[in-house]
């Protein structure tokens, strides 16, 4: 662990979840692999049903509604809309298709497996601190068997902007009724986690995937661990 700055009392902590408590690029893969497969079942050989093509409707979507970025569930399902429909299927049938795929990539992207020494992590931590989950994806706590050790979880879409904006960082801070400096935010992204939670005015601890390097910080963090059982030392 480094300190960078003198940390002020900390009364809860909050965690990122894809990548700071789990690897979660499989993860991803995975879930595409299982939308495009109930895609395959329910059209046969769709002309189009690769994972760029689908990211490119993401994209054209976007463009047209900048703010449905920040939640990435419904992004993800009026994309499939607009690909199937753009691919001739009718407006109200596309619609029931993209529910369909949609349900089995969330089936198969809330599917995690956490490491075995996260839940003891987190035990730990929970018998000390307040705990929260905020997250820009869509992972699901309870399914992972940690949702009895968080008092909460906060997603990007229903509850707020998405980090960087401060608004789960700050939202998360009223529903425990403290000061954002009094909040710990733990999580990988220099960006979204480092540079969101500083300027929502809470401190942070990031979790540097590459240890040694500082090339992709503009703004350094309370801490850098390179482990979450790091935290173990708070």
């Amino acid at each position: 662990m480094r300190i960078y700055k003198a940390l002020s009392p900390i009364k809860a902590l909050s965690f990122d979840l894809d990548d700071t408590l789990y690897p979660n690029a499989d993860v991803i893969h995975q879930a595409e692999l299982a939308m495009q497969q109930r895609l395959q079942q329910l059209l046969g050989d769709v002309a189009y049903n690769q994972p760029d093509y689908w990211w490119q409707q993401r994209k054209v979507l976007a463009a047209v509604q900048p703010d449905i970025r920040h939640d990435v569930s419904r992004w993800r399902l009026l994309a499939l809309g607009h690909g199937l429909t753009t691919q001739g299927i009718s407006g109200c049938e596309a619609a029931e298709i993209a529910e369909l795929a949609m349900s089995a990539f969330l089936t198969a992207r809330t599917d995690i497996k956490l490491p075995p020494q996260v839940r003891p992590l987190l035990e730990q931590l929970a018998s000390r601190f307040p705990l929260v989950a905020i997250t820009n994806g869509n992972a699901d706590i309870q399914q992972m068997g940690i949702g009895d050790l968080f008092q909460f979880a906060l997603r990007a879409g229903p509850d707020g902007r998405m980090k960087p904006y401060p608004d789960l960082f700050l939202n998360a801070a009223t529903r425990l009724e403290i000061e954002p400096a009094a909040l710990l935010h733990i999580g990988d992204h220099v960006k979204s986690d480092v540079l969101g939670a500083l300027h929502a005015g809470c401190q942070t601890a990031w979790l540097n995937l590459t240890p040694g390097s500082l090339k992709t910080l503009k703004t350094l963090p309370h801490l850098e661990i390179s482990d979450v059982l790091e935290l173990k030392a708070l």
